[in-house]
C-alpha cells in the first residue's frame, strides 16, 4: 500500500524529480511550493502552492490545506544557496538561508506533527557543506551555517521525536546538476531522488538522527 507524502520545495530540480518518482510508484504525493512548475502540475502529485516555509503564514497555507490528512513521511526539501565571502558579505541574504534552509525545516516539521503519526518519517535536505570536518574551501558563510545548524536540529528531532516513534533522516543529496549548482553536478536530479528515496525507505528508529550522503555513506559532523 502507497504511503503518504509531502513534500516542500517541489517545483522543480531534485524536489520535483522525487515528486515525480514517488507518484510513479504508486504513493500519495503532497507537493508544494511558492508557485507551481508546469512539471509540477503534470506529476500526478497534488499540489499546495503559496508555501513558502520562511513564514509563518505559508506554513499555515499548507497546514489548512492538509487538515487532518494524515502524513507518512515528511520531505523538507525546499532550500535557498546564496554565496557570501569574507570580501563580499551579505548579512541579509544570510538570514535569508537561515530562515529559509533551518528555521522553515523546522516551523513545517513541528506544524505537521498532528497529521503524523507512529511510523511515520522525516527527511531533512541539508549538505555535506555543513559538515565542519569536510570544509577545506570556505566561503559559502550563509549557506555552510544554515545547513551546519539544520544538522543540528535534525539530531535533536530524531531524539526528541523518538519517543513518538518518528523517524528523522539527515540527508545530503551529492552533487547534482540543478539551478543551484548552475548543472554542474555529477549526478541528475532523478539519480539524486532515487538515491534520497532509497535512504529514506531504510530508515528507521535505530538509524535516525545520521547524517548521510545520498549513496549510504555516513558523513562526519
Amino acid at each position: 500500500m502507497g504511503q503518504t507524502i509531502v513534500i516542500t520545495g517541489a517545483n522543480r530540480g531534485i524536489g520535483l524529480a522525487m515528486a515525480q518518482a514517488w507518484c510513479a510508484r504508486g504513493d500519495t504525493v503532497i507537493a508544494t511550493c511558492r508557485q507551481p512548475s508546469a512539471a509540477l502540475l503534470e506529476s500526478g502529485a497534488k499540489v499546495i502552492d503559496g508555501v513558502d516555509v520562511s513564514t509563518a503564514d505559508g506554513v499555515m497555507n499548507l497546514q489548512n490545506a492538509l487538515g487532518e490528512t494524515p502524513v507518512d513521511m515528511l520531505y523538507n526539501n525546499a532550500g535557498i544557496m546564496c554565496s557570501e565571502t569574507v570580501d563580499a558579505m551579505d548579512f541579509d541574504a544570510m538570514r535569508d538561508q537561515f530562515e529559509v534552509n533551518t528555521l522553515g525545516p523546522l516551523r513545517v516539521t513541528l506544524a505537521l506533527l498532528a497529521n503524523m503519526h507512529a511510523g511515520s518519517k522525516v527527511g531533512l535536505m541539508t549538505s555535506r557543506m555543513g559538515s565542519m570536518a569536510d570544509n577545506t574551501s570556505g566561503a559559502k558563510y550563509g549557506y555552510r551555517a544554515s545547513k551546519a545548524a539544520l544538522n543540528a536540529v535534525g539530531k535533536s528531532l530524531a531524539v526528541d521525536l523518538a519517543a513518538r516513534s518518528i523517524a528523522v533522516a539527515i540527508l545530503h543529496p551529492g552533487w547534482v546538476q540543478t539551478d543551484m549548482t548552475r548543472q554542474s553536478g555529477n549526478l541528475t536530479a532523478e539519480e539524486a531522488a532515487s538515491d534520497l528515496i532509497a535512504r529514506m525507505d531504510d530508515l528507521t528508529l535505530e538509524n535516525s538522527g545520521t547524517f548521510w550522503h545520498s549513496d549510504g555513506s555516513v558523513l562526519p559532523w
